[in-house]
């Protein structure tokens, strides 16, 4: 099962340095799992960018994936792991997500780079 970091979703829309890294988990809609925090974070910032037509594209695709809500258990879990990280609390949310359902979280973001169970890639520069 894959996690796919709200960061790597947008790497992947924009098809930008690493989108490659990202779309063998994107495009196993099977085995992925979005978190609704990443449906809120990409969401907000596709909005923002690019308006409201490719942020609800952005979310339909992002639902091929099994969205899952955010649990009691796994709200706690997110604390924990937060603070053992020094993550902040999307990011919590998220690896907590990842770990409640034995997945891979892939990412670009450097906070978690060396987490356990996590696939990580540097942020390269864009694409010109």
């Amino acid at each position: 099962m894959n996690v796919v970091d709200s960061c790597g979703w947008l790497e992947y829309f924009a098809d930008d340095s690493n989108a490659y890294f990202f779309k063998r988990p994107v495009e196993d809609t099977q085995h992925l799992i979005v978190p609704t925090i990443c449906l809120s974070e990409v969401f907000k910032r596709t909005l923002v960018q690019t308006g409201e037509t490719e942020a609800f594209h952005a979310v339909a695709q992002m639902t091929t994936g099994c969205v899952v809500d955010l649990d009691r258990d796994t709200a706690l879990a997110a604390v924990r792991v937060g603070l053992a990280h020094d993550l902040r609390l999307a990011d919590s949310i998220i690896l907590a997500t990842a770990r409640a359902l034995d997945a891979t979280l892939w990412t670009q973001d450097a906070h978690f780079k060396g987490i356990e169970g996590v696939k990580y890639v540097e942020k390269r520069k864009k694409k010109v």
